[in-house]
């Protein structure tokens, strides 16, 4: 059976701004390596388990050309780019559509399915999850997740419910049938599931034969499920035919505008998930940078030299870097400060879900050229 890994790089990172832009998201932004982008860290991490030319990012029309200039060493063909903005039930019926484009029979392909935006220690112990997933899911017609255990009561995560019969035992640790999948909770409810030991963070990582996914699709999303074929067949012409292109987006536009997660894995009976073996943090908003970099002996995480005096707690992103934009911070705690060329962000770390807000305001006042 042959392995494919597909990278949903779509989002916009709209809480990252200023630096997080439309043609620059947070999935190229160097946030948790000081040399690659995440993008680039998804690519590499995956690479000694599935080669280069297996890899497939699914993202938007308008981050296609971004994408390919900034890692050149990606095949042209191997971004995929979506005709229009839906949700990953869509990009991931869409990779499937090309996958069986381009390399045939379903039951014969398997899926990894990532994201551009995680920090993901420990590679080794990564990929090694990953074979166990894939191969469960090839060997058993599965869908599987892996589930992250909860180190703290994050009320931003959804949650997976695990059944505590195992279902298989892999060297890496036991699989589970899924019980049920939980939304984000409240507090109360995030510490209980925190204590309980059968409550993991749902990761957004799948595994599946293709055939599987389209079994699926067609029992719980049969509209998907109905319009995959045309998508197969334009995918599987010229991919410069203007034709074809409007061929895929008339196929693919009226699709329903919902996550994977809802529209298949909260419905399917067949879902399993293998606990994550590696240190996992969804990087969603700049407060996530406590988590993924250094700190200097005040708590501070300071990305682009800046100077701090009397601070502590703080998080300072300076793109430009000190050569080009001196930024200093005096006698605060506990704030975000980001610089870029053409934008500053100022505001409390309890703050820093709101930033999108930010974005909207500036689109309000006409400045799209900001966003």
């Amino acid at each position: 059976m042959r392995r494919f890994a597909v990278i949903m790089a779509g989002g916009s990172g709209e809480r990252f701004w200023p630096a997080s832009r439309k043609e620059r998201p947070k999935q190229l932004l160097r946030l948790t390596h000081p040399t690659s982008s995440m993008l680039e860290e998804s690519i590499e991490r995956i690479s000694p388990l599935i080669p280069p030319e297996n890899i497939v990012i699914a993202t938007s029309e308008t981050l296609a050309g971004p994408i390919k200039k900034a890692i050149p060493a990606l095949r042209s063909e191997n971004v995929l780019a979506e005709p229009a903005k839906r949700n990953t039930a869509a990009c991931l019926a869409l990779a499937a559509a090309h996958l069986e484009a381009v390399y045939g029979d379903p039951t014969e392909i398997a899926m990894a399915v990532l994201t551009a935006d995680h920090r993901i220690g420990q590679p080794d112990a990564f990929r090694a999850t990953v074979d166990a997933a894939l191969e469960f899911a090839e060997e058993e017609d599965a869908l599987v997740t892996i589930g992250c255990e909860p180190d703290r009561p994050e009320t931003g995560y959804g949650y997976i419910e695990i059944d505590v019969k195992v279902a298989r035992s892999t060297p890496v640790g036991p699989i589970h049938r899924v019980a049920r999948f939980r939304e984000k909770p409240n507090s109360a409810t995030a510490q209980t599931y925190c204590r309980s030991g059968k409550h993991l963070w749902n990761s957004g990582m799948f595994f599946w034969r293709v055939s599987s996914l389209l079994e699926g699709f067609a029992r719980h999303m049969p509209a998907l499920a109905a319009a995959i074929p045309e998508m197969r067949d334009s995918l599987g012409e010229h991919a410069s035919n203007p034709a074809s292109r409007e061929r895929l987006r008339a196929a693919f536009e009226p699709l329903e505008d919902v996550s994977i997660d809802v529209g298949l894995m909260e419905r399917a009976g067949n879902v399993h998930v293998i606990r994550a073996g590696f240190p996992w943090d969804d990087v969603g908003a700049w407060d996530s940078l406590v988590r993924t970099r250094e700190h200097d002996t005040s708590g501070n995480v300071n990305a682009g030299d800046a100077i701090l005096i009397d601070s502590r707690n703080c998080i300072v992103y300076n793109e430009e870097g000190p050569e080009r934009m001196g930024v200093a911070v005096i006698g605060l705690d506990d704030v975000i400060v980001a610089t870029t060329k053409d934008g500053i962000l100022v505001c409390r770390k309890d703050r820093a879900q709101d930033v999108r807000q930010v974005v909207k305001a500036l689109r309000v006042r006409g400045l799209d050229r900001l966003t």
